[in-house]
């Protein structure tokens, strides 16, 4: 059995390098969008989105929330829920 081992894996390593040729490889250039990516031209940010991103938060908000302002459509962990139970400070689980 331990003959046979470096044999197996040198076929798992072979057999992993001709498929890894056939994937594109991301980040030859980081500095252009991919030909045909989807492109926002607005963001629409109404009463409900800021409700829902100020979710346990009372007035007067505080200054450092003044990103929101500038907040786009990319992922933000600020305004979903995290976890549960005693960490959520923010209710977001309360009923």
């Amino acid at each position: 059995m331990r003959n046979r081992m470096p044999l197996f894996l040198s076929s798992l390593l072979i057999a992993s390098a001709g498929t890894a040729a056939a994937y594109p490889i991301a980040g030859l250039h980081p500095d252009r969008r991919p030909a045909g990516a989807p492109v926002v031209h607005t963001v629409q940010k109404d009463a409900a989105w800021y409700r829902r991103a100020l979710t346990g938060i009372s007035r007067p908000y505080p200054e450092s929330l003044r990103f929101l302002r500038d907040q786009g459509n990319w992922y933000t962990p600020f305004n979903r829920p995290g976890m549960r139970g005693r960490y959520d400070l923010r209710g977001w689980y309360r009923q």
